[in-house]
């Protein structure tokens, strides 16, 4: 792993704050590419998540970090970025519906700045932590969708049509939480400091008890490792 070297391919990493982006960040370094780590701030109500991102890429080191802010409250229409409460887990997809945390055109946002961000840099590869297997069922989270920006990205782009071939990686994917926890511990990730909370407080606490902390906490106790969350005490 050699990223600082002036030589290192250059790639642009999607880092939220959460335990995905962490082990998303970690990979990519670990191909040896010299990761640009952006984050968004995009009205979200777990702002603390974005104080996770700086020290999620200074601790995997990121050569750069920038969060870029684009006002989704404006447009609201999710329980992360509006007045709508934010439902436990067991409540969260009644009758097999999309949960109220799906945030409209996120995911598409977040790739659209990565990649503007690419073209600056001359980086060929994009990052996201991404996952279609223990998720909350967004649609943007899908292998179509990423397959489907991959090919905007190359129609849509000066590189892409000089024929600079422009990569969206998602390795996560396919992992289930417990994959990506093991990953991880694998590649030396201390997760502490990585916030995933839909209800995240100021600290970084977290809830227990919404999607994330669900879902997160289960990829915990199936692999196997002690769980470094800290959770807001119990009233």
């Amino acid at each position: 792993m050699n990223t600082g070297s002036p030589d290192a391919p250059r790639a642009v990493v999607l880092v939220s704050g959460g335990m995905d982006s962490a082990v998303t960040l970690a990979l990519a370094r670990q191909q040896g590419f010299a990761c640009h780590a952006l984050s968004v701030a995009y009205g979200q109500r777990h702002s603390s998540e974005l104080e996770a991102s700086a020290r999620v890429a200074a601790m995997l080191g990121a050569v750069a970090h920038k969060t870029v802010a684009v006002d989704l409250r404006s447009i609201g229409g999710s329980a992360l970025t509006a007045d709508i409460q934010v439902p436990d887990h067991s409540d969260a997809h009644g009758k097999g519906e999309i949960p109220a945390t799906y945030v409209p055109a996120r995911n598409t946002i977040m790739l659209a700045i990565a990649l503007g961000w690419a073209e600056t840099l001359a980086a060929n590869d994009i990052f996201c932590g991404v996952n279609a297997v223990d998720y909350s069922g967004y649609p943007d989270c899908r292998p179509a969708f990423i397959e489907a920006f991959e090919r905007l990205a190359n129609l849509a782009t000066k590189v892409g049509v000089e024929g600079h071939a422009l990569r969206v990686h998602a390795p996560l994917i396919a992992m289930s939480k417990s994959d990506i926890v093991r990953e991880g511990v694998r590649l030396g990730i201390d997760f502490a400091p990585t916030v995933s909370c839909y209800r995240a407080d100021a600290a970084g606490r977290a809830c227990g008890r919404c999607d994330a902390c669900v879902l997160r906490a289960r990829g915990f106790a199936d692999a196997g490792i002690p769980d470094p969350t800290l959770y807001v005490p119990a009233l």
